[in-house]
């Protein structure tokens, strides 16, 4: 959350031509930073409504920007994934296919266009190596980065 000002005035030139390609066909996967670039303020304009930072949020069970372990409600089942000031999604439509435990909306795959945008806040990709640097138990979530990818790429 705290890179997206960053972040934003490095891509903000790949833009028209992102929402052009995903609204072609194209796939957009963001994971955290990626997940919040997909947002409007400041974004891509992918979603169906805008990115917010969790930390923030009344209900968030993490209150830092540091690497941290966050539950969350993935499809009916509860998930322990490695978490690094990730966005959540106030999004109108769409999948849901996670939530953190205040109830908002963790990760998501929508429309745009002819293509799919899936978005996470948390990182399921993270391997073993994430957590012992971090000096944080293991909680291996790779499964869920890969249900990610296939429902984008469906």
């Amino acid at each position: 959350g705290g890179t997206l000002s960053a972040a934003w005035r490095t891509m903000r030139p790949a833009a028209g031509p992102l929402r052009d390609w995903v609204g072609d066909g194209g796939r957009y996967l963001g994971f955290c930073l990626g997940g919040y670039l997909a947002g409007a303020t400041p974004g891509f304009g992918l979603l169906p409504g805008d990115t917010d930072r969790w930390i923030d949020s009344p209900g968030a069970t993490v209150g830092h920007d540091g690497d941290a372990l966050v539950r969350l409600d993935w499809r009916g089942r509860d998930r322990t994934l490695f978490f690094q000031d990730g966005p959540h999604f106030l999004l109108d439509s769409g999948t849901v296919l996670a939530r953190y435990p205040d109830g908002l909306v963790a990760a998501a795959v929508t429309p745009f266009g002819h293509g799919r945008v899936g978005v996470v806040g948390p990182h399921p990709e993270a391997g073993p190596d994430w957590f012992a640097d971090a000096g944080l138990p293991q909680a291996d979530a790779r499964d869920l980065g890969h249900q990610l990818i296939d429902e984008v790429l469906t």
